[in-house]
């Protein structure tokens, strides 16, 4: 490998020139469909850059249809896909609207999954097949954007925070389905590390298990979301995007098939004070535990 055009690689690796030519004909003739059963709509601006082997960033939507209220959820998400757009790339935000996947969302349809809010069925990898099938509205978490992604050969998926074991997952096996999906689809998630209501340490030890590469970025402790502190040692630290590069080009031609964390904690005059964020993540998880709130409904 050419250690020394790291980023060339790596934007071929964001569009879907490297090596897995078969696996994205196949997605390709599916996604030639007209919107039946199964078909996916891949946005024209998406798939002329896909065609281009330019930098393509998926990005999820139950932070839509889920995380905020309406308007405020359309507006965000329009923001965020100027971010993206304004750093060289093109956004793809995925979601299921009447049984069709798109990769990639125009106006009209982002404003739908908009004002549906949680009249959308949140789907992760388990729930897409009976979305598709029965026609209905959808909004993809970590693990369905994901594997979304992959099939299309996007390979960078930016996101808030992960999902990962919960508190107490020795008694519940309350494990989230992000997990696994890092474990077996090779997409690169860019987050602001796992979401602080979970059990960060016990996250870790999962994910070293499934072999799956975490890296504080410019961060030797591993960033909880709203805090850039979680108490627990970043499994690597890098320092710059061509080091990062390299990692996934590296994984990419070793043919591994799991999926990569770059953990990018908040900006520090943005973050919250972690000892004020565990006392009422303890408080919340204490009142659900009393009303007998579980799994994902918390």
């Amino acid at each position: 490998m050419n250690q020394g055009k790291p980023i060339a690689r790596l934007r071929r690796i964001l569009g879907h020139g490297s090596g897995c030519n078969a696996t994205m004909q196949a997605a390709r003739q599916l996604c030639a469909g007209t919107g039946g059963i199964g078909s996916i709509r891949i946005h024209a601006d998406v798939k002329k850059a896909l065609d281009q082997n330019a930098p393509v960033v998926a990005l999820e939507s139950t932070i839509i249809s889920h995380g905020m209220p309406y308007p405020q959820n359309v507006e965000t998400a329009r923001r965020v896909e100027d971010v993206v757009r304004s750093n060289g790339a093109v956004p793809a935000t995925i979601a299921i609207l009447d049984g069709v996947v798109h990769v990639g969302l125009d106006k009209k349809q982002l404003e739908k999954l908009g004002t549906l809010g949680p009249k959308c069925r949140k789907c992760s990898r388990r729930d897409l097949g009976l979305v598709v099938s029965t026609k209905g509205n959808g909004a993809t978490t970590v693990a369905a954007t994901m594997y979304i992604a992959s099939m299309v050969g996007i390979r960078v998926f930016v996101t808030g925070g992960i999902g990962g074991a919960h508190r107490g997952v020795e008694k519940t096996l309350d494990i989230s389905a992000d997990l696994t999906e890092l474990a077996r689809t090779r997409v690169a998630v860019v987050c602001a590390g796992i979401k602080s209501i979970l059990d960060i340490p016990k996250t870790l030890e999962i994910l070293e298990t499934a072999g799956v590469p975490v890296i504080g970025y410019k961060a030797s402790e591993f960033p909880a979301f709203f805090s850039r502190k979680s108490g627990s040692k970043a499994p690597i630290r890098l320092d710059s995007t061509e080091e990062i590069a390299r990692l996934i080009v590296a994984n990419e031609e070793l043919s591994m098939q799991n999926g990569v964390i770059v953990a990018v904690p908040v900006p520090e005059k943005e973050a919250g004070n972690h000892s004020a964020i565990e006392t009422a993540t303890k408080q919340a998880l204490k009142e659900a535990d009393e009303r007998k709130i579980q799994g994902k409904d918390i």
